[in-house]
């Protein structure tokens, strides 16, 4: 049983785009290909678009329970777009199973043109990492984009500079969210953590301690730091020590 949505909007593209069977079938630019999906750049009508294809439903518990992780990525950033958190357009998804176990699944999305990705900066010592007006810029998309999703109870789980792309105008975008889930209790605190964390591993080699505690105060809404906030902030950056 297979079920394939795609956009009203992109109809002209059905013969390429309008079922799972011709996504597959798709012939395009290998970005990426492991065990479980690979990644094809297509152009069509002179935009590029993203095909991600998967023939296994995850890693660990996830082959056997749960949603897929396909089915996870294009539910993760339709939610970003319903919350206003800019992301890549989702225009086709879908899966296909045999009997009650996943057998394939895609998702498509169109470019976000003109933009990279903050890890990509950083390697390159990007000069505009060294502008504080343009630091503080991104420091407060980010800062509100963070807290929209946390106040869902909603954590990204891999909240890293690769998944963060910024365009030639300034604007920044979340990309990536395939192990994105609302939490509760002490699992959303970690989780929130998390993610703070994550966002740290590269900031802290990368921005000024100023710049970093202004982006926190960003996320909280906030001109001074409470208690909890600074056992927060020593949980955040020795989140990764040992590990790294």
């Amino acid at each position: 049983m297979a079920g394939w949505t795609l956009d009203p909007a992109y109809a002209a593209l059905a013969a390429d785009f309008g079922s799972i069977e011709a996504v597959f079938a798709l012939q395009g630019e290998r970005l990426t290909h492991d065990l479980l999906s690979e990644v094809i750049r297509v152009q069509r009508d002179g935009i590029n678009y993203y095909v991600k294809r998967y023939v296994g439903a995850g890693k660990g518990l996830r082959r056997y329970l749960g949603r897929p992780r396909i089915k996870a990525e294009w539910q993760n950033l339709r939610l970003f777009a319903k919350w206003n958190i800019p992301t890549a357009e989702v225009i086709a998804w879908g899966l296909e199973r045999n009997g009650l176990s996943f057998s394939r699944g895609a998702m498509i999305t169109r470019e976000l043109p003109h933009t990279e990705d903050l890890s990509v900066l950083a390697e390159r010592g990007d000069p505009r990492l060294r502008d504080r007006a343009w630091v503080d810029h991104l420091s407060r998309q980010l800062a509100r984009h963070t807290r929209c999703m946390h106040d869902q109870r909603f954590t990204h789980n891999d909240l890293k500079w690769r998944n963060l792309l910024v365009d030639d105008q300034g604007t920044l975008f979340l990309i990536d969210c395939p192990t994105g889930d609302f939490w509760w209790g002490f699992m959303l605190r970690y989780r929130i953590t998390k993610d703070l964390a994550c966002l740290d591993k590269v900031a802290k080699y990368q921005l000024s301690a100023t710049q970093r505690l202004r982006f926190y105060l960003q996320y909280r809404g906030c001109k001074r730091l409470n208690a909890a906030d600074k056992r927060r902030i020593r949980h955040v950056v020795r989140f990764f020590e040992g590990r790294e």
